[in-house]
């Protein structure tokens, strides 16, 4: 059973990631554009821009979760989403009370979490950035002459 389970464990990550990638992308729509019932607090509209943190944040969630949902530079962009939502928790809600489920900052910790385990874990699979092959440095002795200098 553990094997059966450890060989889909990509596609299951992949999944996760779709899905995380989604929610998180559809927020910053919804706070950029004002569509699926606008940004919070705003009677369905959308966040002026430029404001100061809820745009930016906007932004970097719905660019982030598109990169994310799409497997394209993984990594980098789940580290930027779960900074902005720490970030979001530590700064917006915590001040008004120490536990999530006091202050409203679940989704916070929940997307900075989450977005945190796929820093580690990568895209699994379905991911576009396995279309891109990985590039390494040559090891001693592998491709000696790229070391040395062209004669003009």
């Amino acid at each position: 059973m553990t094997d059966r389970l450890n060989s889909a464990q990509p596609y299951a990550i992949g999944l996760f990631r779709i899905v995380i990638g989604l929610l998180f992308a559809v927020h910053g729509a919804a706070s950029l554009f004002g569509i699926l019932g606008g940004a919070a607090g705003t009677d369905g509209g959308s966040l002026p821009s430029g404001a100061w943190p809820g745009w930016y944040a906007a932004v970097i969630q719905l660019v982030g979760g598109a990169l994310v949902l799409l497997g394209l530079g993984t990594r980098g962009a789940a580290f930027l989403a779960s900074g902005s939502m720490a970030y979001a928790y530590f700064d917006v809600h915590q001040s008004t009370a120490l536990w999530p489920i006091e202050n409203g900052g679940e989704l916070s910790a929940l997307f900075c979490w989450a977005m945190l385990l796929l820093v580690f874990t990568g895209s699994g699979a379905l991911g576009l950035d396995r279309l891109f092959p990985v590039r390494t440095a040559p090891t001693a002795g592998e491709d000696d002459r790229a070391a040395e200098p062209v004669a003009a």
